[in-house]
């Protein structure tokens, strides 16, 4: 019987080239860690937005900024967050995780 589930993100990206590391994303990081119940989503989310600013991991950053608005934190939340880590995880972080927050959240 045909699976008719979307793939996910990591299946999209890497499918059949890093199966291993799908399957961990998939199954453990989002099957697992994400849906521990100690904090909400939303909290969650706005843990992985400063971790992904303070090192500097603005790849993922576009897809976590969109999926804590999903879990509920607001634009105005994650652009406070990210201005208030400036002073944390340093100027240049906190500049390139804006310009991606920008883009995402305005398109330019």
């Amino acid at each position: 019987m045909a699976d008719d589930k979307e793939p996910s993100g990591a299946e999209k990206m890497f499918g059949d080239f890093a199966p291993a590391l799908v399957a961990y994303t998939d199954d453990v990081l989002f099957g697992q860690v994400w849906k521990r119940p100690e904090l909400s989503p939303k909290e969650r989310s706005l843990v992985t937005v400063a971790a992904l600013t303070t090192s500097g991991n603005t790849d993922q950053l576009v897809y976590h900024l969109g999926l804590a608005k999903e879990n509920g934190a607001t634009e105005q939340e994650l652009v406070e967050a990210i201005t208030h880590l400036a002073y944390y995880a340093g100027w240049p972080k906190a500049m390139s995780a804006m310009a991606v927050a920008k883009r995402a959240f305005r398109g330019n």
